[in-house]
């Protein structure tokens, strides 16, 4: 079987679509996922980018007999029009990218003859995504496959399974021993009434073992499963990936290290009347398929690792404070630098690009205490590019920092004692226009409110995403992306079950103390600038009245915004003092970690609004 060139990816979708014939497919399904589900993938299973050009985290190729289209939410629209300009894929817009079943329906119905085919690599598609599509073909005369990887004759040099070495995240930062958090999984897992739980998702293993890997790009994680009963915890990962004094410890705390592809033979052998606790959103179809028929009952629930993970201890949140607070003197230092060397190049000499940003901001964090790499590739977007809520530069788009404009940045760091994400906007080349600085404010306005609210315990975090949005909504404003995730403890950058955004609530995303989650509210207009502004906050207890227990938000991340960029006269009482006393916690908590240039800017940029100097105020 002849298969065309794949020197481009329209050559790609070809040899796809030859194996589709091949095989009597009708259309090939190409999510953006992992037998883990995992959101950042290592470059083995980076398949849909392989397949179209698309480099954006989330999102689903489709491609039928004739037709291919790239199933994209609002954060990355404008990305992908740009990286998909000239091909012949079509772009759909999606409410959420993580979940595009019903979307993916739509554009594949009108094309499906009665008793199509329609496949999607069981080993990536989630139980819950392939139940869904089932029962939407179904509807449309047409099947579901998962038992096809056609990828596999046609990616010649894909990338093999990552394999390096694993560490401990050891107490204290850890926060808790791997013997605590075993005993607290099984007294969960008794409450739902399962005696086996299958794990695969990977910051969830990464939490239960006290183990950190780099398996995945930004994220601290490693591939494995794990099979926890009322006396084993089996973790398939493989014994050469752990040296010999940590697989000790390991196993004087019950944990046996099996090889990462054992896990299938192991589910075959549960025995007779097991009760196997899993979350369908995190489980691929093609795993539960290898539970044996003796089971006695599937509990489909979400996974009890997700919330325990979620919730920081006190000490957890104290390692965490002082991570912050490291990582906002770092940003001190690299605003500093970014300001000396923003000068204009000299004839013949390059300037600082968006490209650089990366970079600088890095090495910066590198040299804090207890720093461990990048929580996420920087976003640094000047000018249209900030309009771009996930743009990322590369050599062929990066922008130069001259000319006026805004320049969003938005990076992260991890550290032994927590992870960060950060998010300010900064004018380059003179003072903002009106316009900006009104973007700017009512971004800022949405920030302040969500983050001084006290609510009620007991409530779902999607039902508080509007009070972001209220101060944009009085203006006909918007935004295409969720106001807020959760952020892990020297872990994923996203993490649930917390997140701030227009979906239904369940009941797993209800706010609890100690869960940790950002704070994102932003402007884009298309072409010109995009404005967003993001802070880390942790859920505390706010005390208790006749009607109940409250809850509140404790702002963790530590850095100046600008105050250039604010039209004064759009921000009240109430959220001026916010401004004043956030701006006074920051420089009390920064400013014995700093010295020289980097102390000079943080007391100059975290003045009261009445004493700004000229230039740091608007005129």
């Amino acid at each position: 079987m002849s298969i065309p060139s794949l020197s481009v990816h329209g050559g790609r979708i070809a040899a796809l679509r030859v194996q589709m014939k091949a095989a009597g497919l009708h259309a090939l399904l190409v999510p953006s996922a992992d037998p883990h589900q995992s959101e950042y993938l290592p470059e083995h299973w980076r398949a849909r980018a392989w397949a179209c050009g698309f480099s954006g985290s989330v999102g689903l190729l489709a491609i039928s007999g004739e037709r291919a289209a790239l199933l994209v939410d609002g954060r990355y629209l404008l990305q992908a029009e740009a990286e998909l300009a000239g091909a012949d894929v079509e772009i759909v817009r999606v409410q959420n990218s993580r979940a595009p079943d019903a979307d993916v329906l739509n554009w594949l119905r009108p094309q499906l003859p009665a008793g199509a085919q329609v496949a999607v690599d069981g080993d990536v598609l989630a139980l819950e995504s392939a139940r869904h599509l089932a029962q939407g073909l179904a509807q449309a005369g047409a099947v579901l496959r998962i038992d096809l990887d056609l990828l596999a004759a046609v990616w010649v040099d894909r990338p093999a399974l990552p394999a390096s070495e694993l560490w401990e995240h050891a107490l204290p930062e850890a926060g808790a021993t791997r013997a605590e958090k075993l005993a607290a999984l099984r007294w969960r897992m008794a409450a739902l009434g399962a005696d086996h739980h299958l794990s695969a998702a990977l910051d969830e293993i990464a939490w239960l073992t006290n183990l950190r890997g780099a398996d995945v790009p930004f994220n601290p994680v490693f591939l494995a499963y794990v099979l926890v009963d009322e006396q084993r915890c089996r973790v398939f990962v493989g014994t050469q990936r752990v040296n010999t004094a940590l697989r000790e410890r390991l196993a004087a705390d019950g944990i046996e290290l099996c090889g990462y592809g054992e896990v299938g033979a192991a589910l075959q052998s549960l025995p007779d009347g097991a009760r196997v606790l899993l979350e369908p959103a995190r489980v691929s179809a093609a795993l539960q398929g290898r539970l044996p028929a003796g089971v006695q009952r599937i509990i489909a629930a979400p996974n009890p690792m997700q919330l325990l993970k979620a919730c920081r201890n006190a000490q957890q949140a104290d390692h965490l404070r002082a991570a912050m607070a490291q990582d906002g003197a770092a940003q001190c230092e690299f605003y500093v630098e970014l300001e000396r060397d923003l000068v204009p190049a000299k004839p013949g000499q390059g300037g600082l690009s968006e490209l650089d940003l990366h970079g600088r901001i890095t090495a910066c964090r590198a040299r804090r205490p207890g720093y461990r790499g990048p929580s996420f590739d920087t976003i640094a977007g000047f000018g249209p590019h900030a309009a771009m809520p996930h743009y990322s530069a590369t050599a062929a788009t990066t922008l130069p920092l001259d000319g006026r404009g805004l320049l969003l940045i938005d990076s992260g760091g991890h550290y032994l004692g927590g992870t960060t994400d950060i998010t300010r906007v900064w004018p380059l080349g003179g003072a903002p226009n009106d316009l900006q600085r009104q973007d700017y404010t009512r971004v800022l306005k949405g920030l302040i409110a969500l983050s001084r609210l006290r609510f009620p315990r007991g409530t779902m975090a999607p039902m508080l995403d509007a009070i972001a949005r209220a101060p944009l909504w009085a203006e006909a404003l918007d935004y295409d992306h969720g106001t807020g995730h959760g952020v892990g403890h020297y872990l994923n950058v996203h993490e649930g079950p917390q997140l701030f955004a227009q979906c239904k609530p369940q009941p797993e995303m209800v706010l609890e103390p100690g869960m940790v989650i950002s704070v994102e509210p932003g402007v884009y207009r298309r072409g010109q600038w995009g404005v967003r502004l993001e802070n880390l906050v942790l859920c505390v207890p706010s005390g208790e009245s006749g009607f109940g227990e409250f809850l509140a938000f404790e702002t963790l991340s530590l850095c100046p915004f600008d105050t250039s960029c604010l039209a004064l006269d759009l921000l009240d009482a109430v959220e001026r003092r916010w401004l004043d006393d956030y701006h006074a916690t920051v420089r009390r908590r920064l400013a014995p970690l700093l010295s020289g240039p980097a102390l000079d800017w943080l007391l100059t940029r975290t003045l009261p609004l009445h004493a700004l100097p000229p230039g740091l105020n608007h005129p």
